[in-house]
């Protein structure tokens, strides 16, 4: 009797708690891995937003004073100068790349729209990864919704029961697991589109005032054209001496 006194009372199972931290603490195994990924998408969404947000404001500064000084260029040396006093501008380094190579507008023309390209790819760089958070998040989210509601089904037969308590959880988490998706894919696809925009802005400018570039840096090649004595360009135009028979 003494022996079934002193004998331990079986341990009651703790439910769970149904607030979106114990559900996501306590989901299953593939939407516990579902939730902690679009959590770090949702965080990595804003580090993205920011960083890209800072890099723009930096760049549209330094490309605005480069532009304005520029203005007042009138010589091929003038624009490399101020080319290498702000390196960088975007529009110095497209400057920089023209005065490497000598020659036509044309030529010019061409070499100024390759560095643009290279600007492009610098001031998109990270944009990718934001527009693939923003288009995969919700999927994944309604992965884990899936298996959420499968889980409910399953402990349903299990438990013989469809009472509160058996299906609430799974449920709870299947809807935890949309809802952090839509948390990471709405403020992913509005920055995507906010930046871009800036972006776009930025080139577009980029470009328009690459024209002026080109036909600045074009001066140099007419100018070697011009110092060209007059002499040598006519000296094929003479006629070759007949020397006289002896």
């Amino acid at each position: 009797m003494a022996f079934l006194q002193s004998a331990p009372e079986p341990a009651t199972a703790v439910p769970i708690k149904l607030d979106p931290v114990s559900l996501v603490l306590h989901a299953s195994g593939p939407v516990f891995l579902v939730v902690w990924l679009l959590i770090f998408a949702a965080i990595l969404v804003w580090v993205i937003a920011v960083l890209k947000v800072l890099q723009l404001a930096r760049l549209a500064s330094l490309q605005a004073r480069f532009e304005q000084e520029s203005a007042h260029a009138h010589s091929p040396d003038q624009l490399f100068a101020l080319a290498q006093r702000h390196a960088d501008a975007p529009g110095a380094r497209v400057v920089m790349e023209l005065s490497r190579r000598v020659g036509t507008s044309r030529l010019l023309d061409s070499i100024a729209k390759r560095a643009i390209v290279t600007e492009t790819q610098r001031a998109s760089a990270l944009m990718p990864t934001l527009s693939s958070i923003a288009a995969a998040s919700p999927f994944i989210g309604l992965f884990g919704t899936v298996y959420g509601i499968m889980d409910a089904f399953l402990r349903i037969g299990q438990q013989k029961s469809a009472s509160l308590p058996v299906v609430a959880p799974a449920i709870g988490e299947a809807l935890i697991a949309t809802a952090i998706g839509l948390f990471a894919a709405i403020p992913a696809v509005i920055a995507y589109n906010g930046i871009n925009k800036r972006v776009d802005d930025l080139l577009a400018a980029l470009e328009a005032a690459s024209e002026g570039w080109v036909e600045i840096a074009s001066l140099s090649a007419r100018g070697m054209q011009e110092s060209i004595p007059l002499a040598l360009q006519r000296s094929s135009d003479r006629p070759t001496p007949v020397m006289p028979k002896g």
